[in-house]
């Protein structure tokens, strides 16, 4: 191949920074920041979509097989075949993926990156998950601030992922909430994430990313009962009401902060995305970013694979993992040890790995949908 000249690898460049339409920026791997803020650690924070190992083996699901067979390769708690949204958006950042709160010691090293206090089961309030909720996790922070782990002035070029994923409303379910009473405890729920919110932002943390609720109506727990053909309705209109509320606390809090410190990640309409999505998109040789990666910056394959990819599903809704009855559940066995799930051939096939959470090909799709990447964005 032929070595480009100075003046075509300057052309590429301006042609680069034209699609960004951008003012100035630095590239390296999938990550683009403005001058004056680069994120060097990523805090965690809520349930089992952004947990990475911090719920007890003796208790999780997460930590049996056949948790973890696509990476790492055997349990490692997550609650997936593979990598989850924690991952995909450390990725994003150009920064190793945060360790799990209960490694920080054995694990040390690896604190720079941040850390992920976010444990699966688990809520804005207590729910039957015997972990830490979130007011709690955000005291780990604060208490590692205390024991000079951590600093305020390091934590400003930090960015935190915080994660609900609907733990607090399978409770309110569960405990025989009334129907009538579900948008008020919504409200309850997303005033609770507002103050939580806000406190890790008192603490210094630059940004930080509101998950917005996923269509709860379509996970397979719900859909179960069509076939995994359609997608429970009510219960995604009052994930619509979440969302509203949710969006209304991030700009109450910008606005009280005189900042743009707070944004929504769009579950929502990702997972949408994912849905809808008639065929597979590939990564195009002629995209102007990819084209002028090629020509001008030494392109982070490591990065890459992010974005290349955004697979489709035949089925979206039926998920891989499943119990082989109401009684068990994936990565079950009976007394004599026996496997009481079945398993799909092929996770990569499947958008849900389980009854509630997406392989890790479903999280791929998720993070390379527009919805997501556009929100994505506002970490810069």
């Amino acid at each position: 191949m032929d070595t480009p000249t100075p003046l075509f690898s300057l052309l590429c460049f301006f042609l680069f920074s034209l699609f960004l339409g951008e003012e100035q920026h630095v590239v390296e791997g999938s990550r683009v920041w403005t001058f004056g803020f680069r994120p060097n650690m990523l805090f965690v924070f809520g349930d089992s979509y952004a947990d990475t190992g911090n719920n007890r083996k003796a208790l999780a699901s997460s930590w049996k097989l056949p948790y973890g067979i696509t990476f790492p390769g055997k349990p490692a708690g997550r609650f997936s075949d593979g990598r989850v949204l924690t991952d995909f958006i450390a990725g994003y950042l150009g920064i190793k993926t945060p360790v799990p709160y209960r490694y920080r010691k054995e694990l040390g090293g690896r604190l720079k990156y941040g850390l992920n206090f976010a444990y699966g089961g688990t809520g804005v309030f207590d729910t039957p998950a015997p972990e830490p909720n979130m007011t709690t996790q955000i005291d780990f922070l604060q208490q590692l601030l205390n024991d000079s782990v951590y600093s305020k002035r390091a934590l400003k070029t930090s960015v935190a992922l915080v994660s609900l994923a609907g733990n607090d409303y399978s409770n309110y379910i569960a405990t025989n909430g009334s129907t009538a009473g579900f948008p008020a405890f919504i409200g309850r729920v997303v005033n609770q994430l507002k103050v939580n919110l806000k406190r890790i932002h008192n603490l210094g943390v630059r940004k930080i990313a509101a998950s917005a609720l996923q269509p709860l109506g379509c996970l397979p727990q719900s859909t179960a009962q069509f076939s995994f053909e359609q997608c429970n309705e009510s219960e995604n209109a009052l994930v619509g009401l979440h969302n509203q509320l949710l969006a209304q606390a991030v700009n109450d809090l910008n606005k009280e902060t005189n900042s743009s410190s707070f944004f929504v990640l769009d579950m929502y309409n990702a997972f949408w995305n994912v849905f809808n999505q008639k065929q597979a998109h590939q990564g195009d040789s002629h995209n102007p970013i990819l084209s002028c990666f090629t020509c001008t910056t030494p392109l982070n394959m490591k990065y890459l694979g992010f974005f290349a990819v955004s697979p489709t599903f035949v089925n979206p809704f039926e998920p891989c993992c499943v119990g082989v009855s109401a009684a068990f559940s994936c990565g079950s066995v009976d007394e004599n040890g026996v496997k009481q799930y079945t398993l799909c051939s092929n996770p990569k096939s499947k958008f849900f790995w389980d009854t509630v959470h997406p392989t890790e090909q479903g999280w791929r799709a998720v993070y390379s949908t527009p919805a997501l990447q556009s929100s994505l964005k506002q970490f810069w």
